[in-house]
């Protein structure tokens, strides 16, 4: 199993939330689907605008990937 770096990925993680979560990306991506959400990295994929409004739902995703 690959081991994560929490340290390394708290530094490059692109959420603008903090959380106790930040950089431990399994528990992250967990909680979210756990919440019917997707977490925060995958909506800064596509744009830091759409990441800061903390809208983390599969269709606000889509709509965005669509607009893409």
């Amino acid at each position: 199993m690959v081991e994560c770096n929490q340290e390394q990925l708290s530094e490059t993680c692109t959420c603008t939330y903090s959380c106790s979560r930040r950089g431990k990306c399994c528990e992250c991506v967990s909680y979210h689907l756990r919440m019917n959400e997707l977490p925060g990295c995958f909506f800064a994929k596509i744009s830091p605008d759409a990441e800061r409004t903390y809208d983390r739902e599969f269709k606000y995703f889509a709509e965005l990937v669509i607009k893409k």
